[in-house]
């Protein structure tokens, strides 16, 4: 089992909800992934993040849908494309990606607790 965290470490993650504006394959991914553009609200605005739901998803049919991002971590470099946040999912039985997502519309920007 991991170490347990407190509150104060779950309250240094800024995660919060946007909504997928641009979808398209990112070419030269060792792993087949996504380039998503999301619109996190307007205090934080639109950011880029590369994802690997290339199982579940085809672009066409993320843009709208509205993810969970931590908007917090440092850019990452990615096939030449820096991802700014990370989207976040979970494994299905195969070790696939699922997104998470709410289960109702909310404002982009809102954040986690």
């Amino acid at each position: 089992m991991e170490a347990t965290a407190t509150i104060e470490d779950f309250d240094r993650l800024d995660i919060r909800v946007g909504t997928v504006v641009d979808a398209q394959v990112l070419e030269g991914a060792r792993k087949p992934a996504f380039r998503l553009e999301i619109d996190l609200g307007p205090e934080i605005g639109t950011r880029l993040s590369s994802a690997q739901i290339t199982v579940h998803y085809k672009p066409d049919k993320l843009i709208g849908r509205q993810v969970l991002c931590v908007v917090n971590f440092p850019p990452r470099r990615i096939a030449g494309f820096e991802s700014q946040v990370l989207t976040l999912g979970l494994p299905d039985a195969d070790g696939a990606v699922v997104l998470l997502r709410p289960d109702f519309a909310v404002p982009n920007g809102g954040r986690m607790f």
